[in-house]
Order: C-alpha cells, then structure tokens, then sequence
C-alpha cells in the first residue's frame, strides 16, 4: 500500500500538536473518573491526539486499558500514553496504518497479547482535505480518505468483534457534514455520512448478539487534523459560526464517548449518535 505521503505530496497528513497555536486541550481537571469503565480494555484508533487523545485521559480516568492506535505522531502518542497512565490506565501503543487490512488484524492481536479481552472499539482515526469544487478532488485523496474513514472502520471492527462479548460497545465517530453537509469538505463528509450509515447498521446487525454500536457527531473541534488541513479563511474563522460561537476542545467531546461505552450508563441504548457540535441544528 502506498504511503500517502509519496501519493499526495502536496498535502500534508494530518498534523502533529507541538506545530499548534493555541494548543488544544485534552482534559478537564473537575471531570472525576467514577469507575464506568473499571476493568474495561478499549481500543481507540486516532488516539495519539484531539479527541481520541481525550478520550483516552477520561477512560483511564473511569478505569480502562487503553490500546492507543495512531499512524505515525510518535511525540504525541508518547504524550498520549504519559497521561494515560497518569491517571492509572495500562496502556499500549500501537503504530501502523489503519487502511491495511493486517495491520488493523495485528492491532486486535497485540491488544489480546497483552490484555487477554476487548469491551470497547472506538473507531476514530480520520483524514481530511480541503477542496474548492468536486472537480478538485482528485483520485488519490478520495482514495486516502474513504480508505482511512470508512475501510479501516470495516477492517478493525470485523477484527476485533471476533472476541468481543455480550456487554461489549463499538463507539464510532461520525460528523456534523455526514448531517448538513461541507462544500470545500466533499469526500471527507461523503466518507462520514457512510460512517453514519455502518454505525445504524451495525448496531441492528448486532442487537441480538448484545453488543451496542453507536456513534458520536463532532462539530468543528480543535485538533491537529484542522492546521494541517485546512487554509485561508476556512482556518482562519473555524468555528466561529456555531451558535456557541467557538470550535470546541476535545475534552468537550470525551464524556459522550464514555456515556457509550459505558455499560453502566447506556445499556439501553444502541443505533444512536450524539451531537455535539457547538449548537448545530441537525436532523437525525
């Protein structure tokens, strides 16, 4: 499989958190840990920084082990995992590219090595690129991007869910632009309504096998994927136009996704996403 940086190389892969003014912030101190998760072992692809960073920090805080998937920002996976086992989580770094159907398998495989179990998959690693028109979006990055939003989505999960059990949950991260659409972001919001669809899905397929499949909707969050992507006044003015009027941080997100994981707080539910997204009216 090619590297995209040889593929693309007028694009930048999705960036690194030191290049970043302001930094995002990946945790709030008052969020206290209340065992939701104690005992738990959680994949979270994506997870060396923005939300999948976060999400990480509040498992370990609700007792998790973490498995942090990230393709190749070794900095802020080691950061990623330094605050992870501050808060006293066991945790594995995983490096490799999540469009390869065997790296997606040596994931689920190192994860068994080394924990012996997976009760939660969080599907959240992802690619963007700006574009003006669809004339604009060119074969290799539709290529790159359905690859890594959609196909690692399928690989990972049909992996992992081999040794998942009753009580177990798949959190996958879908958009806002799979709800209200992005036109400089066509492949990308392409990608993420087919994220929407296999998270619906999916969890139908597996109700009767008692594991919940749900999805959380980001609006525009600061992460590295957001510099390293976007230009012009599309940067310049992110989030801005929310009725909060502001992109969020991603330790705003990390509750919803520990809300669905956790078995002590969403037993019930499955098939749904939570929205949040600054104030964004969404339909569905």
């Amino acid at each position: 499989m090619s590297d995209i940086r040889q593929s693309l190389p007028d694009r930048h892969l999705p960036g690194e958190e030191g290049a970043m003014h302001p930094r995002p912030t990946h945790e709030d101190p008052r969020y206290r840990g209340s065992g939701k998760l104690e005992g738990k072992v959680a994949i979270i692809t994506g997870a060396d920084s923005g939300i999948g960073k976060a999400v990480a920090i509040a498992f370990a805080k609700e007792g998790a082990r973490c498995v942090l998937s990230y393709l190749d920002e070794h900095e802020d996976a080691r950061d990623a995992g330094e605050q992870v086992r501050r808060h006293g989580g066991d945790c594995l770094l995983v490096p490799g590219d999540l469009r390869s159907r065997a790296h997606c398998e040596r994931v689920v495989e190192q994860t068994l090595e080394r924990f012996g179990a997976i009760d939660v998959l969080v599907n959240h690693a992802g690619e963007q690129y700006q574009t003006d028109t669809l004339e604009d979006v060119d074969d290799d990055a539709l290529r790159h991007v359905f690859e890594t939003n959609v196909y690692s989505m399928f690989y990972l999960t049909r992996a992992a869910l081999r040794h998942m059990k009753p009580g177990a949950a798949i959190v996958n991260t879908v958009s806002v632009v799979a709800y209200k659409g992005q036109a400089l972001l066509l492949d990308y919001s392409a990608s993420k309504g087919a994220n929407l669809a296999f998270t619906r899905a999916l969890a139908a397929s597996l109700a009767d096998k008692g594991i919940r499949v749900n999805g959380v909707a980001p609006g525009p969050v600061w992460t590295p994927l957001i510099p390293a992507t976007l230009r012009g006044a599309k940067l310049e003015n992110f989030g801005k136009d929310v009725p909060l009027g502001r992109a969020g941080q991603p330790h705003e997100l990390a509750p919803a996704y520990v809300y669905l994981a956790s078995d002590v707080d969403s037993a019930w539910v499955t098939g749904q996403v939570l929205h949040v997204n600054g104030g964004i009216p969404v339909n569905g």
